[in-house]
């Protein structure tokens, strides 16, 4: 989690549901549900980005079929679950 808080510039996109994403998330993060990604590749940055969810399962597959489409994408390992338990701030 240390990481992510030094990566300063890179956007974070945020695959969760909009509940899920709208009870608690890392501040900056772009809410992108993983269930309407395919319909939102407009939205998503150019250049490198990280994309996060709640343990780290969905945004791991996320990043797998971004990958295959020639994005420069890094999962977030541990996800918003444990940015929150670490006690990093997080927006509503």
């Amino acid at each position: 989690m240390q990481q992510l808080r030094e990566r300063e510039g890179v956007p974070l996109i945020d695959v969760r549901e909009v509940e899920e994403f709208a009870s608690g998330h890392v501040p900056g993060a772009v809410n992108v549900p993983m269930s309407t990604i395919g319909d939102n590749l407009d939205r998503l940055p150019e250049g490198p980005f990280d994309v996060i969810c709640q343990m780290g399962g969905r945004s791991a597959r996320v990043v797998q079929a971004l990958e295959a489409r020639g994005y420069e994408v890094t999962n977030v390992d541990g996800g918003t679950g444990e940015w929150i338990a670490a006690g990093y701030p997080v927006e509503s």
